[in-house]
């Protein structure tokens, strides 16, 4: 128990409150859905007698999910997962059962514009996912359910999500008879989506480069000295010409990449470039 990080705890509980401030106050009060099983637990309390809560069915499905998959996913990130799945059911319940707050027919900040609830609900609860993601933890119990299930049906752990999503999607509006909330429900998780990804990978995406060049020692000194960075150099042969070549990794912001091209087509206009995107950069101060 010594292992677990008291930081994490706290990062997570804040977690579990953006989360639910964001399915809360944008995203059930009027009727759009999260995904996964947060999604699935905002449907069953609305079709359900008023004590099956949001909060009660968060944990009912959740819960059981992250202790089947404990094995595969380690002590450590179920009791952070189950931690941040019960803060964000504490706080869900706070919010609509004790707080002076209404949440039973409109958003208390967007009212009933269905795209600010969608885009807002999506970008907060996508923000709370993402915090929990960062620290160790996670928000919903699909994910576990895809790393369980996926393989062995054949598909991607991507795939089992975006499935399961597009299911509960179609029987959302099913339900309903109606497809206007299911569809916005849509724009809701790619929101969300994207903000994960922007709070787990940093917002600060990097760029690395693979320079091709047969003048390695002149490029390498241009590149270090304008931009005072290191890099790697990596020995490569041409497939047709059976020439010697030098593969120079370097990693460059996005504002740097035109000059970084620039030089180096300066000093060696025959260098291959290809740039790809990277999304956490870690280094120490020794030349790489």
């Amino acid at each position: 128990m010594k292992s677990f990080e008291i930081k994490n705890f706290f990062l997570l509980t804040l977690a579990g409150l953006v989360n639910a401030f964001g399915v809360t106050f944008f995203l059930a009060p009027v009727k759009l859905y999260d995904s996964g099983i947060s999604g699935t637990s905002m449907l069953l309390s609305q079709i359900t007698p008023e004590w099956l809560s949001l909060s009660l069915f968060l944990l009912l499905l959740n819960v059981p999910l992250f202790l089947y998959g404990l094995k595969k996913q380690g002590l450590h990130f179920t009791v952070y997962a189950i931690y941040t799945v019960a803060m964000y059911s504490l706080f869900a319940f706070l919010i609509n059962d004790v707080l002076p707050v209404d949440v039973s027919m409109a958003s208390p900040l967007a009212e009933s514009d269905l795209l600010l609830c969608a885009l807002f609900g999506g970008l907060i609860s996508g923000a709370g996912s993402g915090l929990a993601i960062r620290f160790g933890g996670a928000m919903d119990g699909i994910e576990v359910l895809a790393v369980i299930f996926a393989k062995r049906i054949g598909v991607t752990v991507g795939t089992f999500v975006m499935v399961y999503n597009v299911a509960l999607y179609i029987v959302c509006g099913l339900l309903l008879q109606s497809w206007i909330l299911p569809l916005y429900s849509i724009v809701a998780y790619m929101a969300a989506l994207k903000t994960v990804d922007y709070i787990v990978e940093g917002f600060d995406r990097s760029k690395a480069a693979m320079i091709i060049t047969s003048k390695p020692e002149l490029v390498g000194e241009v590149l270090s000295k304008e931009f005072e960075s290191g890099m790697t150099m990596l020995q490569a042969k041409g497939f047709y010409s059976g020439s010697d070549m030098t593969a120079i990794y370097f990693i460059v912001n996005r504002f740097q990449v035109g000059k970084m091209k620039r030089l180096v087509h300066t000093h060696d206009p025959q260098a291959y470039i290809t740039i790809t995107e990277v999304a956490n950069v870690f280094s120490s101060n020794a030349d790489k």
